[in-house]
């Protein structure tokens, strides 16, 4: 009933779940949750990541450097090499971020472009990662024919200003728990004001447990707690929501 579109498996910490991986995946199947995209931050994970998602058919894996890691920079060679395994259905999470690293702006911005260059070449979707880099993140997208192989900008939390740019460029929009959040009243306006065509939930897991689970570790099974509350804010059911962002994954991702 529920995809967890993007989180990061091999991040959780085990010794809550009985140092057993499967509990993981019993508690998302008893909570309705069919398919994970377990997205890789950096290069010293992305065989960990995909191996996980060989293991198991309702998991998937993506491959990218996260814009905060500034110590890795894979070329084109390396990341199309890696990224052409059949499990891995997305290039990312990629993108810029200029609330920890802004200094390293020209740093950012090249390897975007690799990743983006990637995407292209192998007809896979982009999972965008963008914090306070609006304009260079849609900027970037825009001159680099993005829209080519589309994508997501995920965990979104920007304004609705930037959501309808990444629109236009036929991206899809992901929320995760924070629009559970008190805080998060620009979140919600978004969340309710991206066509349910084009939306998409996840945890973002380890990070990020909406409320009623903030403060625990994050896992795939509270997507669930996201999907609720975006149908409550939306006014629409539970199983409408599920429905339209089920079939947004399948649209986007497998190809």
């Amino acid at each position: 009933m529920f995809i967890d579109s993007h989180c990061h498996l091999d991040q959780l910490d085990l010794a809550e779940f009985d140092n057993n991986f499967e509990n993981i995946l019993h508690n998302a199947h008893d909570n309705q949750v069919t398919k994970m995209l377990c997205v890789c931050i950096d290069m010293q994970n992305v065989n960990a990541v995909i191996k996980i998602a060989e293991k198991y058919p309702q998991i998937f894996a993506s491959v990218g450097v996260h814009p905060s890691d500034l110590a890795e920079n894979p070329n084109f060679e390396h990341l199309s090499q890696l990224a052409a395994h059949p499990k891995v259905i997305a290039i990312g999470e990629t993108g810029l971020d200029y609330f920890r690293g802004k200094e390293h702006r020209d740093t950012q911005l090249a390897r975007f472009e690799t990743h983006i260059a990637v995407a292209k070449a192998l007809n896979k979707p982009l999972i965008i990662h963008t914090r306070e880099a609006k304009a260079d993140t849609i900027a970037l997208l825009s001159d680099n024919q993005a829209q080519a192989v589309g994508g997501v900008m995920h965990c979104f939390t920007e304004d609705w200003t930037m959501a309808q740019q990444a629109l236009d460029l036929g991206f899809y929009i992901s929320i995760s728990g924070i629009v559970t959040f008190k805080n998060a009243e620009n979140v919600r306006e978004v969340a309710k004001k991206v066509p349910l065509e084009r939306l998409l939930i996840e945890t973002d897991a380890p990070y990020l447990a909406p409320v009623p689970m903030r403060g625990k570790q994050n896992q795939p099974a509270y997507v669930r707690y996201v999907a609720e509350y975006l149908a409550q804010l939306r006014g629409v059911s539970v199983e409408e929501l599920a429905a339209h962002t089920c079939q947004n994954f399948y649209a986007l991702f497998i190809r």
